[in-house]
């Protein structure tokens, strides 16, 4: 669908809205676009006379050297280390002759098209301009070591907001300081908040996905700080309007002085707002939330304050990533200890699903469940409030339909997604499923009542406007808090919820596999079906007979083998589909049932081998013989992964400590930095196996990475 131009979409439009093209600038900074070589001027905003003394005109067509001082050394020497962001500049202008000498700040970047973007403001700004204090040198540095500590300390998601917004309202003195974090859906909450005591709380509310385009939470990505001033300031636009050596709009994505959409702007004056700083809080790529800072009246931030800022949110984001990868470690460890309980009562019961739904709270609590059912086979076991026997299985077929490939399904209201299961709304409104078979529909569900709910919204959700003209009558008009009762609704599954069940649901896979394995082996003409389940499993499995020759291998081992590898041999040692073959063959030959565990390298991939985790469980037979073994595999390529990445991070953070040692004096700034990324660094590899661990300590180490390179920019601009 065809995109509204910068300034010229309506509400029904506003999510294609090409705010990267804008045009023109806020007026506290000025805009050069230069040719990248000759530093050639191809394009000035028009504020650039009561800025750097020298008329927009005046400027087209001529070198930067035209500005005077050493703006243009500057520029040369920053453009040959410009990385993706932009880098931090502090210059001089003195245009005309005998004039005094302005100094000037601001940031230089790469356009997309070619040409570099210098954004530049009066480093003494006018008197007219509402420039908050600032702290500077050690001061600063002091009270961003202070913040970073305190960041590092804080045990939970929610302390860590808390902190957030209380640092930087400190840091800014903006009105209010907000921490706003998405849903799965888009929508936003606002679970932080610092503000003057005069302020409405607004602490709780939530504001509609439609509130923030999806154009606008790409740039947010991409640009992570991000000023306004004053709602009222004029554009000032760019001239000649169209770049000159393409005939396009600039691309303005990574410009910190562009325009803001006029709905933006209708949407803050009518929440009262006048000037802006809204930061990104970043997890594994993806927007996790944002800091808003709200000021009643025009109020202009200095380049370095809007840079600690930038460091305080990368900080941040690492110890988001740090604590909620710590939340699923501990899950982890809980499901490991239901996971052998369940094991003894298979041993000593023969039936895991009699000891699984013997203590209720077990299965329930931990996902705050009112109901639960296990679907196996014909068979239907349950624990808590459920719907009836036929109300279930109707359940299991629609859940079967919806959940696909993935694991675990949830759905926080069954009846209104689908009504023929209206029926179930009192007993199972919400539930999460997982799957424990690819052959057939074997589930473990977890079930949650009906809820009231009261959501409080920022204005209502339902009436993003009440006329045809969006200037006049905005996105919203309202933001006085609106209610609603929603019904149908259970409380949704958080997402460590639904990492619990996935945990929950690979244990269960897990026992599984082995319970059909051993009974492979005890009667392998009677276990059609069970073959098929072992086959199928996710985990690869081999079963070996008491002289080591292969019995059976299943398709997830095959998939751990080069592609076009012959199928193994029915019969053949197994010790020659691996690296070490002498030394697996000695594991099968010792006569016991004795399970025994370690590290074996599959004859696949890389010269060494693909490594993978072995579990090797002796069968005996009734009269005491050895019948053979069940050989569990893992594949532990992310476990070495993550290893590898935490010692590579372990390096970085070393080779930067030494530097830092060399550089000079003590930096707090970066020994805080350094302490949050091993802190981070400790937490997520916990869990060595999991695969989102090295991409994890991969992305801690890039982040303080950027922390460190921001240290600097900030030292520059600092001076």
């Amino acid at each position: 669908m065809d995109s509204p131009a910068f300034g010229q979409a309506d509400l029904s439009n506003c999510e294609r809205e090409l705010i990267h093209l804008a045009g023109s600038v806020q007026p506290h900074g000025a805009l050069l676009l230069v040719q990248e070589g000759t530093l050639t001027v191809l394009q000035a905003s028009s504020n650039c006379a009561a800025l750097l003394g020298v008329a927009a005109e005046t400027l087209l067509e001529r070198p930067l050297t035209a500005l005077g001082g050493d703006l243009a050394q500057q520029v040369v020497a920053l453009a040959g280390t410009l990385a993706e962001e932009p880098a931090s500049l502090l210059g001089t202008v003195a245009p005309v002759a005998g004039a005094a000498t302005r100094r000037v700040e601001g940031a230089l970047h790469r356009a997309p098209e070619g040409g570099l973007v210098l954004e530049l403001e009066v480093f003494d700004p006018a008197p007219g301009l509402p420039t908050a204090p600032h702290l500077a040198g050690a001061a600063l540095h002091a009270r961003l070591a202070e913040a970073a500590q305190r960041f590092t300390a804080a045990p939970s998601v929610g302390a860590l907001t808390d902190a957030i917004a209380s640092e930087v309202r400190d840091l800014t003195g903006y009105d209010r300081v907000m921490v706003y974090r998405f849903d799965t859906d888009g929508h936003g909450k606002i679970v932080s908040e610092a503000r003057d005591p005069r302020l409405e709380s607004l602490l709780g509310h939530h504001y509609p996905a439609s509130d923030i385009p999806q154009r606008a939470r790409e740039l947010y990505l991409r640009n992570r700080v991000r000023l306004l001033v004053d709602v009222d300031y004029e554009p000032q636009a760019l001239m000649p309007p169209l770049r000159p050596d393409n005939g396009r709009p600039l691309d303005m994505s990574m410009c910190q002085l562009r325009s803001m959409s006029p709905l933006h702007l209708q949407y803050l004056r009518n929440m009262g707002v006048t000037g802006t700083l809204v930061a990104s809080l970043v997890r594994e790529g993806r927007l996790w939330g944002l800091i808003a800072a709200h000021h009643y009246s025009p109020r202009h931030l200095r380049v370095s304050m809007r840079a600690a800022v930038d460091l305080l949110a990368e900080v941040a984001s690492t110890r988001i990533a740090s604590i909620e990868h710590y939340a699923h470690t501990q899950v982890a460890l809980m499901v490991q200890r239901l996971e052998q309980r369940l094991v003894e009562a298979t041993a000593t019961e023969g039936d895991w699903r009699l000891a699984l739904f013997r203590n209720p709270q077990t299965l329930l609590q931990p996902l705050e469940a009112t109901g639960a059912a296990l679907f196996q086979g014909s068979e239907i076991f349950t624990t808590g409030e459920v719907p009836s026997t036929p109300e279930l299985r109707a359940l299991c077929r629609w859940v079967d339909t919806q959940a696909g490939g993935e694991s675990p399904f949830s759905c926080s209201s069954v009846g209104k997604v689908h009504p023929p299961l209206a029926s179930l709304t009192p007993t199972a409104s919400g539930v999460i499923a997982v799957k424990l078979s690819n052959a057939q529909a074997d589930y473990l569900m977890w079930f949650r009542k009906e809820q009231l709910l009261t959501v409080t919204w920022a204005g209502d959700p339902h009436k993003p406007m009440e006329g045809d003209d969006p200037l006049q009558l905005s996105p919203r008009r309202s933001f006085a808090a609106w209610s609603e009762i929603v019904r149908g609704t259970a409380m949704p599954w958080t997402k460590r919820e639904s990492i619990m069940a996935r945990a929950i649901g690979a244990a269960l896979v897990d026992i599984i596999v082995q319970v059909h394995a051993v009974r492979m082996l005890i009667a392998e003409r009677q276990l059609a079906q069970i073959r098929e389940a072992v086959g199928n499993s996710r985990e690869p499995v081999l079963l070996v007979d008491a002289a080591g020759g292969l019995l059976f291998a299943n398709a997830a081992f095959a998939a751990l083998r080069d592609a076009g590898a012959p199928a193994p041999v029915k019969g053949a040692p197994v010790a020659t589909l691996f690296r070490d073959p002498g030394f697996v063959q000695r594991v099968f030959s010792n006569g016991s049932a004795q399970a025994w565990r370690g590290e074996w390298r599959v004859n696949s991939g890389p010269a060494g081998g693909l490594p993978v985790g072995v579990r090797v469980e002796g069968v005996p037979a009734r009269d005491g013989t050895l019948l053979g073994h069940i050989v569990v595999l893992t594949d532990l390529r992310d476990t070495h992964r993550a290893a590898e990445a935490r010692r590579q991070l372990e390096a970085s953070l070393l080779v930067a400590s030494a530097g830092l040692r060399r550089s000079g004096p003590p930096d707090e700034v970066m020994a805080a930095i350094f302490a949050n990324a091993r802190l981070a660094a400790m937490d997520i590899a916990e869990a060595a196996g999991d695969p989102s661990v090295a991409p994890l300590l991969e992305e801690v180490e890039a982040s303080t990475r950027r922390a460190a390179a921001l240290c600097e920019r900030l030292r520059r601009a600092l001076g």
